[in-house]
């Protein structure tokens, strides 16, 4: 690996670390099924609207078997806000079905036993992983693959190959945080249609940067 890239990789972390002190997950739960279920919410969906919808839906299914056990219909109109409330309707109850069934109504702390429930991939387990249970994980969202490819940390496109690359080139520390990190900064600066480079505090370190 080179150890330029490592370098600037690091470089680039800790110039975010110092600008985003308040750099956290924005989704509230109280526990890894709260978290689940909201990441499983926040597809294609913004993390204020799930916010909105998740005190009355946890209230009232407030078990992995209460969901599992769920009207479907009366589960879609709880998330319907979110948008695409069927798909997410179905894998919310199929993945707590299956976490009553093979997991003992808890949510398993391992990226392997994750991945086996309906709805969940790399990207929401390694959320809940993170953020859950304190278990580093690189989560690869829109954010963190437009940033890692204009930062020229990864030429792939794959968010797996670049959830490797970024696993290769940073401690691993600093995994959960630089999700966190590099979401806030797609948000305010790095933004898809009209990066702001002219008041990125990275400009002078991105190969991307258009002035």
């Amino acid at each position: 690996m080179n150890n330029s890239l490592k370098k600037r990789a690091q470089e680039i972390f800790s110039r975010l670390k110092e600008v985003y002190l308040e750099a956290q997950c924005s989704l509230k739960f109280v526990n890894p099924r709260e978290l689940l279920i909201s990441t499983i919410l926040s597809a294609q969906c913004t993390d204020k609207r799930v916010n909105q919808v998740t005190p009355a839906l946890f209230a009232k299914y407030p078990t992995a078997k209460a969901f599992a056990e769920a009207s479907i219909e009366e589960l879609k109109d709880g998330i319907r806000s979110t948008g695409f409330y069927n798909h997410k309707a179905k894998s919310i109850k199929e993945a707590m079905k299956a976490v009553v069934e093979k997991f003992g109504g808890e949510i398993p702390n391992n990226i392997e036993d994750l991945l086996k429930l309906e709805g969940v991939g790399r990207k929401t387990a390694n959320v809940v992983l993170g953020d859950a249970f304190g278990i580093p994980g690189i989560v690869v969202d829109t954010h963190v693959k437009r940033l890692s490819v204009r930062l020229g940390l990864t030429k792939n496109a794959d968010p797996v190959k670049i959830e490797h690359n970024l696993m290769e080139i940073l401690p691993k520390k600093n995994w959960t945080p630089l999700g966190h990190l590099m979401i806030y900064h797609g948000r305010l600066v790095c933004n898809a249609r009209k990066p702001k480079c002219s008041k990125c505090f990275l400009n002078d370190i991105c190969p991307s940067a258009e002035f």
